[in-house]
């Protein structure tokens, strides 16, 4: 007697259809998923990167100049020539031209 010899292929392994049908749904939403997944953990990624920088001497977040009294805040291109008063707490002018800037910016990333 002859056995029948079954070839299995990638979507279907037995000869019920409501069974392959389902494996097959089962492994297109798991790779649907995992596709999303990774484009999903790609834009984390990317928004992190950008928010963190490289470390160098070059990536100035704002420098303190004593001899001139001036402070520079590099990100938004602010300079104040008061350091003294700033030392001393009176820092919301800084702060007024960040929230300023982060803003603009905001609403530049609400236009796209």
């Amino acid at each position: 007697m002859e056995q029948e010899v079954r070839t299995s292929t990638k979507w279907s392994e037995t000869r019920d259809q409501p069974k392959n049908k389902e494996r097959a749904l089962s492994r297109l939403r798991t790779q649907i998923y995992d596709k999303e997944h990774q484009k999903y953990i790609d834009d984390i990624a990317a928004r992190r990167k950008t928010m963190v920088s490289t470390g160098d001497r070059s990536a100035k977040i704002r420098t303190y100049n004593y001899p001139q009294g001036r402070i520079t805040d590099h990100r938004i291109g602010y300079t104040v020539y008061n350091l003294a008063a700033f030392m001393d707490g009176d820092i919301q002018g800084v702060i007024d031209a960040l929230q300023v800037a982060e803003n603009a910016e905001r609403l530049k990333e609400s236009e796209l």
